[in-house]
């Protein structure tokens, strides 16, 4: 398990009108051009210390980068070498068309803990933007390197980061009839991953718990698909609703105190909600001969949005929470399914099946908007970054190879998520606390 427990963070952030920065960017405008900015190596004492400062520094470029924003300079082009204990040269950065720059040092505190410090500055304006002290323990730098680059992501889009986060995924094995499928997390940028079952049971579908470390998920376990809820911290694991039938797609309510989720029974499939707290169930669509699934709430817990046939293909709905004003909200051509409500609450992401391919896109909450942002032979399932703005989906190609790729929700900035196998079905959590 990802070690959550920070010993001691003291973070000072020196605050500065952002109107004084030379960039901000505008995340909304598309195709922005990756902004060049400098990350120094983090500086230390010892051997053990300067080999973290050389990872932090690779942890932050590389989230960054990964962001499509942002373009690391080639350290080969710096023209000094800076330390945390006075202001850079600014001229020097200039040269190189450094339009942030940032370093820091890594300090041994004792033979558990270190000491990790960094700098902001902005070449052009002359001026510190940021600064912060963590100390923590040495097997938690990678967390530090992500808060690092949240606080530089903010500092220059005004937007929170989403880079000190986990992704709940399934990591698959075997062969295309027979696959094998394992519950498993990692960090965003596919690091620190865990199997959390060992492949006896199929399952399918995890999704976080956005105020605890809960993860929620349908297995076949005893070949019956059901919903369980596991306690990521202690391993615990239990049924969600001892539902006829068969219960899947669930999903956390906003707060955490309730689930929600599909139930099938003699041709007809059914939403249902459960109180975590209490087990009392509500049925909230009552269609006979239909199939109603994969609901999501909204941010506010106040709507849900769901698909369904209804109407005779799979399509988009919004109703309220208690199963009222169903309204539908897709008129594209095709079929749509897997709805996911932004944490923003402006968007609704969803997986489109038109023409022979499939298709992750985004529209308002009333329909309107749509933009289809990738294709392939078979995309699917998208989750949102917690800033609303980062979508990942599983990508599987002729022949069963799956893979887990990220896409800014311009539409731009497509990349893989690389894993050791093939993985499908992630699930982004919030940022960590």
């Amino acid at each position: 398990m990802l070690n959550r427990v920070i010993i001691f963070c003291s973070l000072v952030l020196l605050q500065v009108n952002i109107a004084q920065a030379l960039v901000e960017i505008d995340i909304t405008r598309g195709n922005v051009e990756a902004m060049p900015i400098a990350v120094d190596r983090f500086k230390g004492t010892g051997d053990f210390s300067k080999e973290i400062g050389e990872k932090l520094e690779q942890v932050i470029s590389n989230d960054l980068e990964n962001s499509g924003l942002f373009r690391p300079i080639n350290k080969n082009a710096f023209l000094e070498n800076i330390t945390l204990d006075k202001a850079p040269t600014y001229s020097n950065w200039r040269k190189i068309n450094a339009t942030s720059l940032i370093s820091g040092q890594v300090e041994i505190k004792d033979s558990n803990h270190i000491n990790i410090k960094f700098k902001m500055w902005d070449p052009y304006n002359e001026i510190q933007l940021e600064g912060g002290s963590y100390t923590v323990s040495k097997n938690a730098w990678r967390r530090v390197a992500h808060k690092i680059a949240d606080v530089i992501y903010k500092r220059l889009t005004g937007e929170e980061g989403y880079f000190d986060t986990r992704i709940l995924f399934i990591a698959e094995s075997g062969t295309y009839t027979k696959r094998i499928k394992k519950l498993a997390i990692m960090d965003q940028d596919g690091a620190n991953l865990k199997l959390l079952s060992n492949g006896s049971d199929l399952v399918i579908t995890p999704r976080f718990d956005p105020n605890s470390q809960r993860a929620i998920f349908m297995s076949y376990k005893n070949l019956v698909p059901k919903v369980y809820m596991l306690d990521l911290e202690t391993g615990t694991q239990k049924l969600v609703g001892d539902f006829p039938g068969m219960s899947f797609a669930p999903r956390f309510s906003p707060d955490g105190n309730y689930a929600i989720m599909s139930v099938a029974k003699s041709g007809t499939t059914n939403i249902f909600e459960i109180d975590l707290r209490s087990n009392f169930v509500k049925q909230l669509t009552y269609d006979r001969a239909v199939i109603n699934t994969s609901p999501s709430y909204s941010p506010d817990g106040t709507k849900i949005t769901f698909n369904s046939d209804r109407g005779g293909s799979r399509q988009l709905y919004v109703m309220d929470r208690d199963g009222s004003n169903i309204k539908r909200i897709s008129f594209g051509g095709g079929s749509y399914a897997t709805p996911v409500w932004s944490p923003r609450g402006d968007y609704i992401a969803f997986t489109k099946m038109q023409h022979r391919k499939f298709y992750i896109g985004v529209m308002r909450v009333d329909g309107s908007g749509e933009r289809l942002l990738t294709s392939s032979w078979l995309d699917e399932g998208p989750t949102w970054s917690p800033n609303g703005r980062v979508i990942m989906f599983e990508r599987q190609k002729p022949g069963g190879k799956s893979n887990i790729y990220a896409i800014d929700i311009t539409g731009y900035h497509e990349r893989i998520i690389e894993t050791p196998g093939d993985a499908s079905d992630p699930a982004w959590s919030p940022l960590l606390k």
